[in-house]
Parts: C-alpha cells; structure tokens; sequence
C-alpha cells in the first residue's frame, strides 16, 4: 500500500541565513546574499562576486571542536542543517522512531573540495607520508549522510546521491519513494556544498559558465536578458519527510505534503540542457501527474533559473510544454537563485524549503535583478517583490550537469 509523505522538519545554511527564520525572511523581502569575494586569493580569475556563507559557527548547531576537525566544510553545513531540522520535527530515534525506521538521504554534488586542496598541497609539498589518515573520510561526498546517520542513530536506509546541481532534488525524491513504498518512516534528507573555492571558481570560469558581473546586486538575473552566467555558492539545505500516519500520531507539525517526484535524463550533452527543454519537461510533468495537479490548483515553481543563457530559455520552454501554454501563463515562477546565488549539490535542498514555505505561508518570493525580461522567457518570473497568493501545489525543478533532471512536488498541508 502507498503511503503519505509530509515534511515535518526543515533547516538551512545559506548565503542568506543561517536560520530558517533569517533565511525566509530575506527571500520575501529580497535580500541579496550574494557579496564581493572575501577570503579567498582569486589570483587572474576575472569572477568577482559568489555566495558565500557569512557568521557561521559550528557550536551554535552541536558541532564541537573535534567535529569540526574531523570534517569537511560541506558535511559541518550539513549537520548543522540537520541539526536544526531534527531539532524542528522532535523525532528522536529509539524514543518515538524505531532506529531501523529512520533514514538519510543527504548528498553533495561535489564532496570536500576544501580537504581535497589541502591534503593534494601536502602531498606536493611534503609528500604522501605527510597525507592526513582523514583525507578520504572527510572528503568523499557520501560522508555528510554517514555522519548524520550516526548523529542521530539513523540505522534505515542511507543513501547519498551524486546528480551534480540534482543532487538535494534528487535526495529528497528519492527520500519520498523510500518513505511512500514502506522502506522507512521518516527520513533525513536534502543536500550540502563548499565549493566556493579558487579550484572550483577556476574550473566553472575556463568553462565559461559564471559570471564576470562586478555588481553583486545585478551578477545573478535568472530570466532578465542581460544574464551571463551563474554565481556559484555554497551551504546545505535539509528536511525531514515523514510518513503522515506517524507524523499524525506523535502531532508533528507539517510544513507540506510530498506528492509527486519527476527523474530523467536528457542524454544529449554534459553541461548543456538538450534544446527545447522536452526532456526535462517530461520531469516535471511526471511529478505533477503523481501530485494530480489539475487547472483549478494554483501553482508555484521555484526554478532552476541559474541566470545562464541556455538554462533560462530552456526552462521556459521546458514549463511551457509541461503544462500547456496556457496553465504555463497562470503559474507563479521565481528563481531564489538571484538572492542565494547557484549552490550546486545543495540548491535543491534549499529550494525545496523555499518552496513548502511559500506553500505553507501563501507567499511567493521574487526574483531580484529582473528588470529587463528576456523575450524568449516570458512567463511571471515575479520580478522584483514577493507576491501574496494562495497556493496549492508547489514544486522545485532541479537540472544538473549530464543531463539529470529532478523535480519535487508539493502540495498544502490539510
């Protein structure tokens, strides 16, 4: 028997918050969290700006100092996330969750880009006798969902996912199949990044695919024609999807009901999304399909919209033909990456509690930075301020380097 899914407890690391509160907040208000460079010897690279994570401590989220040591940037966001998360739904595992019932799903499109540096300097210069025991557990991009699992005695299913800028997408729905198909009864998931680093900024900058824009305010514009490339950042996003007779039972509060999940591929390029967005048109309309998403429900995406030349138009033309041209029209659209900046493997997370909070609180984001439309992307993108509007369905639509395309759909918490 299929079972429902509910999301019971959320929590970010972001560019711009590291709070729920503080993170939802800035997103209606539109807030720009994307900044000057600091702390980094960017040598020749032209890129100026990206989303760096500002006043983070560890301590505040249960992190103590041998943790900290012991792990990659990405996985401390992760827990830290997951802290707050865990903390908001008040599952406590062997108290009122059975361990072999408590999952995670948590992945990182990329892993511990910062240990990968450092201990490949030590190698260089000292040599391999000098290389840190931790090197590989801190840096293998399945660590953040061992390391939570074992935090909170997670003895279910844990199972990190890899799909590039997918990835949180893919984790959550994912997560939802498992919870749905009888496999747990609640499971942490979502997904993390700390790849604002000179090594990663130089290889998405030589591929032409960031930004040179020295405006923090004006770098990322998903969907405005001056757009020239996505602003690489960095946190976690987690959740935790329940399933809803246990929620019920121990009266969780729920954010939203998961109902719909969408998983292709383009199988067309690497980076590029194939041409005419029909691939990952097919994603979202699976994901609809199983929400039973129909004319009378009142629609939010929260985009993709990664401020790249390809994505935007695609993904206009993607929303186009999975809805209709004219439901397409109806629906509310942003993109939160104009505040947050291109989180990679934890955008998805992140975004997907972006969209339950405005399923949840009947308030849709904007885009910042949208103040000359392209005319090859003309659906409401939201430009500029939030919008009040009573949603029904909400969904997050994720597409990722190799063709992945993820989309996760929810509905309004009776």
């Amino acid at each position: 028997m299929e079972r429902r899914v509910v999301i019971t407890g959320i929590g970010v690391i972001t560019p711009v918050g590291n709070n729920v509160p503080e993170f939802w907040k800035n997103l209606t208000e539109g807030h720009c969290g994307i900044d000057l460079i600091q702390g980094l010897d960017m040598g020749q690279l032209p890129i100026k700006v990206a989303g760096q994570v500002k006043n983070f401590n560890p301590e505040e989220y249960d992190i103590d100092r041998g943790s900290v040591r012991k792990n990659d940037l990405y996985s401390q966001y992760a827990l830290a996330a997951a802290h707050q998360a865990m903390t908001d739904c008040g599952l406590v595992s062997g108290e009122n969750i059975a361990p072999e019932r408590l999952g995670v799903y948590v992945g990182s499109g990329i892993g511990g880009m910062h240990t990968f540096v450092k201990e490949t300097t030590t190698l260089l210069e000292e040599g391999a006798h000098r290389i840190s025991p931790l090197f590989v557990p801190m840096m293998i991009a399945n660590i953040a969902s061992g390391n939570i699992a074992i935090k909170y005695n997670a003895e279910g299913p844990c199972l990190p996912v890899v799909t590039a800028c997918a990835t949180g997408t893919h984790s959550a729905g994912e997560a939802f199949r498992a919870i749905k198909h009888g496999y747990a009864d609640a499971i942490i998931t979502g997904g993390a990044e700390a790849a604002v680093h000179p090594l990663a900024i130089g290889g998405f900058c030589n591929s032409k695919a960031l930004t040179k824009a020295e405006d923090p305010k004006e770098a990322s514009i998903p969907f405005d024609k001056r757009r020239s490339g996505f602003v690489i950042a960095e946190g976690a996003g987690i959740l935790v999807f329940e399933e809803y007779e246990h929620a019920k039972a121990r009266g969780a509060k729920i954010y939203a009901e998961v109902c719909g999940y969408g998983n292709n591929c383009d199988a067309y390029h690497y980076t590029a999304p194939r041409p005419g967005g029909t691939v990952a048109a097919k994603a979202l309309k699976m994901a609809l399909d199983e929400a039973g998403f129909t004319a009378d429900d009142i629609l939010y995406i929260n985009a993709h919209g990664t401020s790249t030349p390809l994505n935007d138009k695609t993904e206009t033309e993607a929303i186009k033909l999975a809805l209709g041209e004219e439901l397409a029209r109806k629906a509310k659209i942003s993109s939160t990456k104009s505040m947050t900046g291109h989180m990679l493997g934890a955008t998805g997370g992140v975004e997907l509690i972006a969209a339950a909070l405005a399923l949840k609180n009947g308030i849709v984001p904007p885009t910042i930075g949208l103040t000359e439309p392209d005319e090859e992307c003309d659906l409401d993108y939201t430009p500029n301020k939030a919008v009040k509007c009573d949603l029904t369905v909400a969904i997050s639509n994720t597409l990722g380097f190799g063709g992945h395309n993820s989309c996760v759909a929810l509905r309004k918490a009776e």
